[in-house]
């Protein structure tokens, strides 16, 4: 109590004053005993100082990949200061919009984490998704070396096989007007993602936004993976014989 009582003093003395700018002391105290105050200075000084089991913890990456995105992405989320604000770092879009799907946190959360705006919060989790879609899905969700993940297969048992299929339900919160299409049959309502995966369960083959009540099946049958593997374009004309059987590439699926 003894250390806090000149504080609280003069912030009584500020209350009665007239100057508004004795104010000012008010609010830069507040500021640099803010406990997130890393957040208030850019949202980076503790980051600077985690090791890789913190920032898999808080971003489910390391921190060179976290760089390595960064720099990626740097191109298209890049701007300009205005004489109105300083614009937000590239570092500190992707942190936010990292921390904002990794964590069940919510937006205002995240806001008093890293000091913005709560729109701010918002605008970066869209642009930093957007960007990953137009720079990044293309050059990580992609088939890769045929071969390879036909001898990877191989290895563990299962012969001329290009992929393994499944689907996962992602918790949203459903439209008001479209909530029964979005129960799935775990009884929550979900965004549907398909994906395709290789024999180290790496993504070849993404789709994503059907409502959680489709099957599975109208889901893989109306996907382009299914077209494409109809028209024998996804996969070489590559066949081995099973018996007296000539089998294609195929790929691996549950029963549904």
């Amino acid at each position: 109590m003894r250390t806090w009582t000149p504080m609280l003093l003069k912030a009584r003395d500020v209350a009665i004053g007239t100057s508004w700018q004795q104010w000012g002391w008010l609010i830069q105290w507040n500021a640099d005993s803010w406990p997130n105050k890393q957040a208030q200075t850019g949202g980076t000084a503790l980051l600077q100082v985690w090791d890789d089991s913190q920032w898999l913890q808080n971003f489910r990456m390391r921190k060179a990949t976290f760089l390595e995105l960064c720099e990626l992405l740097s191109p298209t989320l890049k701007r300009r200061n205005t004489k109105m604000r300083t614009a937000v770092t590239i570092e500190k879009q992707v942190a936010i919009a990292l921390w904002k799907l990794a964590m069940p946190d919510c937006y205002r959360s995240v806001r008093n984490q890293f000091g913005v705006g709560k729109s701010t919060v918002g605008a970066a989790v869209i642009q930093v998704a957007n960007a990953i879609i137009d720079v990044l899905l293309s050059r990580v969700v992609t088939l890769g070396n045929v071969q390879v993940i036909l001898a990877g297969f191989a290895a563990i048992g299962f012969p001329n096989c290009g992929g393994v299929i499944d689907r996962t339900h992602i918790p949203i919160l459903a439209p008001d007007h479209l909530a029964n299409q979005y129960i799935n049959h775990k009884g929550y309502f979900s965004m549907v993602l398909q994906a395709l995966v290789d024999h180290k369960g790496r993504f070849t083959d993404i789709n994503v936004g059907w409502p959680g009540k489709v099957h599975d099946a109208c889901i893989f049958r109306n996907s382009g993976l299914f077209e494409q593997l109809q028209e024998g374009t996804y996969f070489p004309d590559q066949k081995i014989t099973v018996g007296d059987v000539e089998m294609p590439i195929v790929i691996l699926g549950d029963l549904a």
